[in-house]
């Protein structure tokens, strides 16, 4: 069972900005997740996942988020959250919170062990520790 913590106006915010982004962005086949995270020092990042046709290569927008805060100088993250916007043909009207994959879980831990991600957990939008998602982390003397 997770420990999780409600979620905030800030929270509510954070993951306005990822609809945001994807909504102006979104492309079939391209773009279909959009995700923000905001750093300790209040600042919000946005990004979209980067499609590509070997799925390997495929980048998450948790990742490039990550990446824009880190090359705009912010490396202290607080929380961070993914929204997946409706393709075409489903019938569903607007953009919805989405857990991270695994190695988005890897990636977020790596670079913030404090950081939150904000979920949907039993019907409930609520926000976790990112290492709830991720017991027994692998770790390096990085850390």
């Amino acid at each position: 069972m997770l420990k999780t913590k409600a979620l905030t106006n800030r929270d509510y915010e954070l993951i306005k900005s990822a609809e945001q982004v994807i909504e102006k962005n979104y492309r079939y086949g391209r773009h279909h997740i959009g995700a923000a995270v905001r750093t300790k020092s209040g600042t919000i990042f946005s990004a979209v996942h980067v499609e590509a046709n070997v799925g390997r290569i495929t980048v998450c927008g948790e990742a490039m988020a990550i990446g824009k805060a880190i090359s705009e100088g912010d490396h202290e993250f607080e929380t961070i959250v993914a929204v997946a916007h409706p393709h075409p043909h489903e019938e569903i009207e607007k953009c919805w919170v989405v857990a991270p994959c695994g190695m988005c879980r890897e990636l977020i831990s790596d670079y913030g062990k404090d950081t939150n991600i904000i979920l949907s957990y039993h019907s409930e939008l609520v926000k976790c520790n990112i290492l709830e998602l991720l017991p027994e982390k692998y770790t390096s003397d990085i850390d």
